[in-house]
Parts: structure tokens; sequence; C-alpha cells
């Protein structure tokens, strides 16, 4: 069977129990709709209801529907309107086709009558996807049954997610030969775009571009198109992505000054380390409280604080150098469902004092995580750790050497097998 076969099955085996856990005799799944902005008669970009595309690779397809029932062909109601304002869809084509009953529809009303019994169906969307008497409901049992199981991913999803790793990693050196030829974060996320393939508008997140002092925002949100007098780093968490599957990979680079490159290459040197511990068993609770005491031996062996990594993270001062989770489940989405809850719902909490974590669960076979640590001089964080008795154990002066270059952030995706971890992040930048 081809990869995308075996996939199917797999995800149709998922959908069959899910039913029946919850009493329903269909799965009915909107893609969405089209969203108009606000007094305004133009859109905003469309994005796929991600349980949509999990069961095909059509990511720009509003108004069309997917219906199963156990012991059938999967039924997908296709929208294809006659249009000359815009392109409309292609016809179907590609391996999926022939595992589904294709209906083509050309006004989004149609829909109804193609789909099962609403009474008997659980119905995954948005509100405003409803069509006639054909209502999302959303389950929560059910819906929490799948969004679990999508955290392991099957060989075609894995497939799909090298793919998009190759783009994001065009996209990546790209945006390092402008950083070093002296850009603005506008024209590096440019250059970005068009290694990488994509448009603002397609890519799986609004790319960090982080010049400078910028870096120290972990969720900068803007790309300035003013060259700054020094070009001292670069952090970039910039994505792709590939018939619906995220890339989410972050790179951090200097101008040559000693100790920041040294905090680069420590960074780096641990970020592998803890990617060397993706592996079946593993706790990422665990996993996430031993980079805050790795990274707290980073910042006691280049003196920028005299304390024991223990003690740091008993007493918080590793979090305001890093404020963040370690990662999270990745796939059809950057933060991907579940990564907190059992197939039940039930949350696995976070451990105390860390209520940044994306990710509580155990690591198994066949999940995909990123590993992200990063250190940060945060003028609002670093301002209240000058209040606090452990201030004293602080080298101020090196850390007002190092806040103009904003921080350091190193981000891969794991992908945990039954063996050694697969990091196809790094595998991708190898293969350029």
């Amino acid at each position: 069977m081809t990869l995308y076969k075996q996939h199917l099955d797999t995800i149709t085996g998922i959908a069959e129990t899910a039913l029946a856990r919850s009493g329903h005799d269909h799965l009915v799944i909107a893609s969405g709709i089209e969203k108009i902005r606000f007094l305004d008669d133009s859109p905003y970009p469309f994005k796929a209801n991600p349980q949509f595309k999990y069961w095909l690779p059509l990511c720009q397809h509003p108004n069309s529907w997917i219906a199963f029932t156990p012991g059938r062909k999967p039924l997908l109601v296709y929208f294809q309107p006659d249009d000359y304002w815009h392109v409309p869809p292609s016809a179907p084509q590609g391996e999926w086709t022939e595992h589904f009953d294709i209906r083509i529809i050309g006004d989004a009303s149609e829909a109804a009558a193609h789909l099962p019994d609403p009474a008997r169906s659980a119905i995954i969307g948005e509100a405003d996807a409803a069509v006639g008497a054909v209502v999302p409901n959303n389950p929560a049992g059910l819906l929490a049954y799948l969004h679990y199981h999508r955290a392991y991913k099957t060989p075609y999803e894995m497939a799909q997610m090298r793919k998009a790793q190759a783009k994001a990693v065009r996209g990546h050196a790209a945006a390092e030969q402008a950083f070093r030829a002296g850009a603005s974060e506008a024209q590096i996320n440019a250059a970005f775009l068009a290694a990488a393939g994509h448009t603002d508008n397609d890519v799986p997140y609004n790319n960090i571009v982080a010049l400078n002092e910028n870096g120290a925002t972990l969720h900068y949100q803007y790309k300035s198109f003013n060259k700054p007098a020094h070009h001292r780093s670069l952090l970039i968490d910039a994505g792709a992505e590939y018939n619906g599957y995220a890339a989410d990979i972050t790179r951090t680079h200097g101008n040559g000054f000693e100790l920041y490159e040294q905090l680069i290459a420590a960074v780096d040197s641990e970020q592998q380390a803890l990617c060397a511990q993706v592996r079946a068993g593993t706790d990422y609770r665990d996993l996430h409280l031993q980079t805050h005491l790795r990274l707290g031996g980073v910042l006691r062996d280049l003196g920028i604080v005299d304390m024991d990594p223990g003690s740091m993270l008993e007493k918080g001062v590793s979090s305001v150098f890093y404020p963040h989770g370690l990662g999270h489940p990745i796939g059809l989405q950057v933060h991907d469902v579940a990564g907190f809850s059992d197939e039940n719902g039930s949350l696995i909490p976070r451990p105390e004092g860390h209520p940044y974590l994306r990710m509580t669960r155990t690591l198994e076979s066949g999940m995909v995580v990123t590993i992200e640590p990063g250190l940060y001089f945060i003028p609002m964080l670093l301002a209240d750790l000058k209040n606090r008795p452990e201030a004293k154990a602080v080298n101020w002066a090196k850390v007002e050497q190092l806040m103009p270059y904003g921080g350091v952030r190193i981000e891969d995706e794991v992908h945990c097998t039954d063996g050694d971890p697969e990091n196809i992040s790094r595998d991708a930048f190898a293969a350029l």
C-alpha cells in the first residue's frame, strides 16, 4: 500500500473508535469558510480546519466537507464554483481521489443534500461553517480522542513534514545570507519567503525576524524596513508548510562578538543534547526541568550568574533568562493539539512555576516535538531580578554587554522513534 493509503486506514480506524465511544454514527468535518474582514468586502487568508486536512492534502478549499461512516468509502463534498473573480479550485486530482466518493458542488448550500443525518453525526467545525441543518456540534469527548491520536504521526505524515523542513531550511540559509549582507528585518523575511517558496499569507505562522535587542521579545511581531546601524544579532523563528504540515525552526546568528558567540555555541550544544533525549518513555515535563538546569549551567560557565543551576531553578532565576517552555507538539498545526491531555481530555498538569510549557505528556514513538531552549536578556524581567536577593549573584556588566544582542534560541523538530530520535531539522540542514 502507498503511504497515503496506510495513513487513511490509520485515521479511519481512529475515527471508528471515536464514533463508537461517543455514540455517533457518522463523522462530518467542515473545511471551513472564508471570513470577511469587519466593515470590508475582502477576506482574511483562508486556513483549513486541521481535522479536515488530516484526511486530505487540501488546504485552500473552503466550503468543502468530509463525511465518514464506518464500513463505507469516505465521502468528499468538493466545492468548485464557477468564478471569474478568482481562480476556482481545479478538478480533484492526486492519489487520494480513488479512496473517496467525490461529489462536486458549485454552490456552498448544496453540501447539506450530500451529508448524512446531522442528528446522528458528530460534526466538526466552526459555527459559521453550518449549512442547512448541518450545524457543527463538536462533541468534546470525540474531539479529545481525535486530538490525542494526532500526536502519533504516520509514515505519510512524516514524509510531508520532512518536505516542509526542506523548504524551511532553504529559507533559513537565505535569511542568514541576507543578515550577513546587512539587510533589514523586512528584507531578511523577504529572502526567507522567496527561498522557502511562500508568501506571508501561507507560512504556518507569523515569522519572527528579530535583529539585535528585538530578539529579547519572544514573539516579536514586526519586521522593520529600517536597517540598524550595527547588525549585532539575528534571531529568526520561521517555518514552512507542505500539504498542510508545518515546519518550525529557529536559528540565532551573531557578528563575531566573543561572549555572544560563546553563548550561541553553548545553547546549541545543550539543545542538541536535549534533542538526543527525545525517547519513548521520557516525561516531557522532566525534559523541560532538565533544560533549566542545563541553561543554568551555561549561565554559570560563562560567568553571567554565579549560582548552582539547581538553586537557579528553585529560586526562579533561570526563568528570568529562560521564561518559556521547552517546546510543543507539531504537525498539522504549529502548536499541535493535545499536548496537555490524555485521550479522554483529562489535563496533565504543568510543573508548578512553569505556566508556559506547551506539552506535559510522556513521549512515545511516533510523536514529533520541538526542542527550543533559549537564553534572553529581557529588560522587564531583569529589572525585577535586580530587586531580589539573588541579584548579587549576577554579573551585571556581562548582562549589559549582552542586552543589545537580545537573546539566543535554537529550535529543531525531533521525531520520537522506537530507537534513536530523528532530528528532521538537522537532517534537512545537512542535505542542503
